[in-house]
């Protein structure tokens, strides 16, 4: 028979352990001030000899800056939510990418916007969906998670808390850029008569384009960010994987760091972003092993194209894809940029 005395003793141990916990989130910088960041720009049909080398140069130049802008942050003590936002701001800025200016057109002609964010340590996300007239959609996101009850908001409501929280509003042909026109036009072609559209496919190429980053800051947090223009000719309100928190966008510190880019319709099916941290976190798989995986032997097979960037606490970074090329670059501590566009 276990005594009282014991039995006490042993529960007073206990709780001095549950006592001293670390919580789920580093609350000073780790020992080895790991920090990371690695974006995208889009997956798809992109091969040398779809670009000029100035149209490569520009790619590269922009991806660039982008990735700085967050490390910058990162390598100063700040936030990876911080550096997510920069780096994606960047992106949702430049006509290069279809996320803000530079988004693609719907089939009537305008322009229709989403974006989420992700916070690894408290799992607080924020997503907005089809707004029109947001400068930045990653920072009304933003503002969806820290600033109001909901994870995600749409359409007018959404612009709505958009100015009641004072961030920039735009015309929706702010967003209107002449070679995303031009895609229109043909995609209008192919497609035919309106009503065709929601049951007949696009070429790849009119599928794809989102921009993402994620980040893991010197105190050990993860954060994830994505935003787009969704499909060109999209009608009937399309929402793809973007703004949906587990299919475009997650983020765990007790696992990884996910943003999407891809035929959206499977990513959401197939729940890409949280799958491949659950095979992290559960059954202890790296992020190449886990990315590979779903990218390759899951998504591949039933149908659907694109990749992803993944990074975890430590550091680790892989960007698998499954199309020909992926606009991304990562960059780990102090050490180089790393850029890349094509397969291989």
């Amino acid at each position: 028979m276990i005594k009282f005395s014991t039995l006490a003793a042993a529960l007073v141990a206990v709780s001095a352990t549950l006592s001293i916990a670390q919580p789920a989130f580093a609350s000073s910088a780790t020992e080895d001030n790991t920090f990371a960041i690695a974006i995208h720009g889009g997956a798809g049909t992109i091969t040398r000899a779809d670009l000029t080398e100035e149209q490569e140069a520009a790619y590269t130049a922009k991806l660039t800056e982008a990735l700085n802008a967050g490390h910058a942050i990162l390598a100063e003590g700040g936030t990876s939510m911080d550096a997510v936002i920069a780096a994606v701001q960047i992106m949702e800025a430049s006509p290069l990418f279809n996320a803000g200016l530079g988004a693609v057109y719907t089939f009537d002609g305008g322009h229709e916007l989403d974006a989420s964010i992700m916070d690894g340590a408290t799992l607080e996300a924020g997503a907005v969906a089809g707004v029109k007239t947001i400068k930045s959609p990653i920072a009304l996101a933003r503002s969806v998670m820290e600033n109001s009850v909901h994870v995600m908001l749409s359409g007018e409501g959404a612009e709505q808390f958009a100015a009641e929280q004072g961030l920039e509003q735009v015309p929706n042909d702010y967003f209107d850029t002449e070679h995303r026109y031009q895609q229109l036009e043909q995609a209008r072609e192919k497609l035919g008569v309106a009503d065709k559209q929601a049951y007949l496919e696009l070429d790849e190429k009119y599928k794809y384009g989102t921009v993402g980053a994620v980040a893991v800051d010197k105190y050990g947090n993860l954060s994830a960010a994505t935003s787009t223009g969704g499909m060109t000719a999209k009608r009937y309100g399309r929402i793809g994987d973007s703004p949906i928190i587990g299919a475009g966008t997650w983020a765990d510190n007790a696992s990884c760091a996910v943003s999407a880019t891809g035929h959206g319709e499977y990513f959401i099916r197939y729940h890409v972003a949280a799958d491949i941290c659950s095979r992290v976190k559960y059954l202890g798989e790296s992020v190449e092993t886990a990315g590979d995986t779903v990218i390759h032997d899951v998504l591949l097979p039933a149908g659907g194209t694109g990749g992803v960037i993944i990074l975890d606490a430590e550091g680790n970074v892989h960007m698998p894809f499954n199309t020909e090329g992926m606009y991304r670059a990562s960059r780990v501590g102090n050490a180089e940029a790393e850029v890349a566009i094509y397969k291989d």
